[in-house]
C-alpha cells in the first residue's frame, strides 16, 4: 500500500500494527510533520495496543520531527529512516532507540 497524504498513514497506523512487538512497551510516539500536509499526531502504545490522536502529547517518550515528503517516504519504504536522520531530514529527541522501532511495530 503506498500512501499519498499523511493523515492517511496515521489513520491507518492502528491497523498496521503489531501488537506481538511491543510486549511489555509503554511508549508515546510524537510525530510532529511539518510544511504542507503536515500536523502533529501521538502514538502510544501500551498492554499490546495502539490508540493515535491528533495534537501533541504533554510527555512523549520520543519525539520525531520531518517534513511530509521525508515522512511518506519512509512510510512508503523510499527513504531509509536513519539514512533520514544522518542527514538531518529526520530529527528524534528523547529515546531514539524506541524511534528504531517504529518499523517494526507499524510494519512500515
Amino acid at each position: 500500500m503506498s500512501f499519498k497524504d499523511v493523515s492517511s498513514v496515521f489513520s491507518g497506523m492502528k491497523e498496521q500494527f503489531d501488537p506481538s512487538k511491543a510486549q511489555g512497551l509503554e511508549a508515546v510516539f510524537q510525530f510532529i510533520i511539518t510544511g504542507d500536509d503536515g500536523g502533529n499526531w501521538s502514538v502510544r502504545v501500551e498492554n499490546g495496543q495502539c490508540t493515535v490522536q491528533g495534537g501533541t502529547h504533554s510527555s512523549p517518550s520520543v519525539t520525531l520531527t520531518m517534513d511530509a515528503p521525508t515522512w511518506l517516504g519512509i512510510v512508503n519504504n523510499q527513504i531509509n529512516g536513519i539514512q533520514a536522520f544522518m542527514s538531518g531530514k529526520l530529527k528524534v529527541s528523547g529515546d531514539i532507540m524506541l524511534a528504531q522501532r517504529v518499523p517494526a511495530l507499524f510494519g512500515s
